[in-house]
């Protein structure tokens, strides 16, 4: 859908912010809860009208925030590292990386920016990555989050480029009126407007990138039929319990986590002022003691402290249990120390499910992401490739002894090229590959031509061929 007319891009503009008002307050709400800005009431926590500074000094204490580890447990296992074209003649894809993984991935620096994309997505269900014909590079990539941009699609589960799209680029205010400037997103441009909620949207640029399609991909927490959450947002109850749990485990360690002394019986002396003077110096060093045959003394008890740290731990396994994340990422102990290999990926065979699921979604899109720059550049081919594939590393934690151990036998016992088992090796990145390639190929060379001018098994070197003579014998 183009906008063309004034009335097109207010009404654009006006379906577009709507949409942006009844998603920002989830949006919102996530964000504090996963960058712990949230206290009190908000976080889990009740506080009294007239708690005193202490009080609301043990609440801000008492935030013991893990959802910030369910997304990075997740997205540290997510990493492109090669994109691979279709082969010749609509064949397998091939083992090196596509022309557009030197000329648009490497220059707009996705190797570290990718991480963006996936952190929002989980996080809120859904980010967003433009794509335009760039300036440095033959095209550039932005990773952009659901806070910040907006997308209409015409059929949200099914469709792969968006109807219209709004980024937001700063809001101010002026004579107390918020004035937004944003970036209206069609399929032949890109529009800068600035509005208010009271006057006309004033436009203050138009650029043409011409690419067929709205320049916007989506990349999802994964992919359904409606809008997924992402992993914060279900977790949320869980987490105000766990302040909660936390706060009343403050409260007990302040005040009852030692022994409290108790007498009675006692006349209370006063000074000249009528004030009582305290009858004892408490301290752990010293004896308590009266001369009244009245006298008795005795203790409180300590709280148990173990009922709040059993508690917490309970949440920290349910939260473990429902974001499919090991146990051992959130506790210490408690029953998953001292255990075998084999039990440590039972244990992690959830979460490696996960992440495969999560590299299925992202993978589309990023393949989806990388065909527009081709687009954006000028490149047919790379835009018409829908067989290609992104590479994700392996991160998988295996030892390197095992893992050699078992490519070996892959090797030798089904006769596999040891070249395509590279890939599988942990920590090998691609430029790794390459390079042993490089090496490989260079070795061989070495190795021909040495065959060659010695006359190796094999070779046809300078005494090939000829028949052998008596020394001093002429040849």
């Amino acid at each position: 859908m183009a906008l063309e007319t004034a009335d097109q891009i207010k009404q654009a503009l006006e379906v577009l912010r709507n949409t942006r008002s009844r998603e920002q307050s989830r949006l919102e709400r996530i964000a504090r809860f996963l960058h712990d800005s949230v206290t009190g009431a908000v976080a889990g926590v009740y506080v009294p009208r007239r708690a005193t500074r202490e009080y609301r000094l043990l609440v801000d204490q008492s935030r013991f925030n893990v959802l910030d580890l369910v997304v990075t447990a997740v997205a540290q296992n997510l990493y492109v590292d090669g994109f691979r074209p279709t082969g010749p003649g609509g064949r397998a894809p091939t083992s090196d990386n596509a022309p557009i993984w030197d000329a648009v991935w490497q220059p707009n620096r996705m190797d570290a920016r990718q991480s963006a994309i996936y952190r929002d997505a989980i996080s809120y269900g859904v980010s967003y990555a433009l794509v335009l014909p760039g300036d440095t590079a033959p095209a550039a990539i932005t990773p952009l989050s659901a806070r910040r941009l907006t997308a209409l699609y015409a059929d949200p589960a099914n469709d792969e480029w968006p109807e219209l799209a709004m980024e937001v680029d700063h809001i101010r205010t002026v004579e107390r009126r918020k004035v937004m400037t944003v970036r209206l997103y069609d399929e032949a441009s890109v529009i800068t407007v600035e509005s208010d909620d009271q006057l006309a949207p004033r436009v203050l640029s138009v650029e043409q990138h011409d690419l067929g399609v709205v320049p916007i991909v989506r990349f999802r927490d994964r992919y359904g039929m409606g809008v997924s959450p992402g992993k914060v947002e279900p977790l949320i109850p869980v987490q105000q319990q766990i302040n909660q749990t936390t706060f009343g485990l403050a409260m007990a360690l302040q005040y009852s986590a030692f022994r409290q002394r108790w007498a009675t019986g006692m006349e209370i002396q006063e000074d000249e002022n009528g004030n009582p003077i305290e009858p004892f110096n408490v301290a752990a060093d010293q004896m308590l003691q009266s001369d009244s045959p009245n006298t008795k003394f005795g203790t409180f008890e300590q709280s148990d402290l173990s009922s709040y740290l059993n508690a917490r731990d309970k949440q920290l396994l349910h939260i473990a249990s429902v974001a499919q994340i090991p146990p051992h990422n959130l506790l210490v102990g408690a029953g998953v120390s001292n255990i075998s290999a084999e039990a440590l990926a039972a244990l992690e065979a959830g979460h490696r499910q996960d992440i495969a699921e999560h590299q299925v979604s992202f993978g589309e899109s990023l393949e989806q992401t990388l065909r527009l720059a081709g687009l954006a550049m000028g490149d047919r081919a790379a835009w018409e490739d829908m067989s290609a594939q992104v590479v994700w590393r392996d991160t998988t934690p295996r030892s390197l002894g095992q893992v050699a151990d078992a490519l070996g036998k892959l090797a030798q016992m089904l006769g596999l090229p040891v070249e395509i088992l590279w890939e599988r090796l942990p920590g090998f990145t691609q430029q790794d590959i390459d390079r042993a390639r490089q090496l490989v190929q260079e070795r061989d060379a070495i190795s021909a031509l040495d065959r060659l001018v010695n006359g190796a098994p094999g070779g046809q070197g300078a005494g090939a061929g000829r028949e052998p003579t008596l020394a001093g014998t002429p040849g």
